[in-house]
């Protein structure tokens, strides 16, 4: 199974294939808009910026699981990012990315990335995942891993 086997909805309410983003690098995120890594929106939107004519793709899944750190609908999620940070990459509905309700590409992502010591639960916010441009889940990355400690992994990832 391959992360470009998943779909999902985009902020906006359309759904997504992620087939789409065949031959790109990915780093996927979940976020949260009153969480103390909030500001990683903006180095999320640095990397983007810096990679997004090079093959890689930021996406980014808010998510209310950690602390209800991400209270707000949709259309508010999408002006606040938009407004504080700047955000021009891609974001998708709010999602569960833990427990019975978890999206299946969460799931996917924490079975093919365990956490310290094996295990597959994401701890907080911003947990991330830089995916492969084959669509196989390269490395997963913790919430206080800045967005910019990641670039020579996605450099790496981009050459090969």
């Amino acid at each position: 199974m391959s992360t470009f086997d998943f779909n999902a909805t985009d902020i906006r309410g359309a759904d997504v294939d992620l087939a789409k983003y065949k031959g790109k690098v990915l780093l996927i995120v979940n976020t949260a808009s009153k969480c103390g890594f909030t500001p990683q929106y903006k180095g999320l939107e640095t990397v983007y910026e810096q990679f997004k004519d090079k093959g890689a793709v930021v996406l980014g899944f808010p998510c209310n699981q950690f602390n209800s750190q991400e209270p707000e609908g949709e259309a508010e999620i999408g002006a606040f990012c938009e407004k504080n940070f700047g955000v021009t990459f891609p974001l998708f509905s709010k999602i569960d990315v833990n427990g019975g309700g978890a999206h299946p590409l969460f799931q996917h992502l924490k079975k093919a990335a365990p956490g310290l010591l094996g295990t597959e639960a994401i701890k907080w916010n911003f947990t991330k995942f830089l995916v492969r441009k084959d669509g196989s889940v390269y490395k997963r990355y913790a919430p206080a891993t800045k967005p910019e400690e990641l670039v020579a992994d996605i450099e790496k990832l981009l050459a090969e």
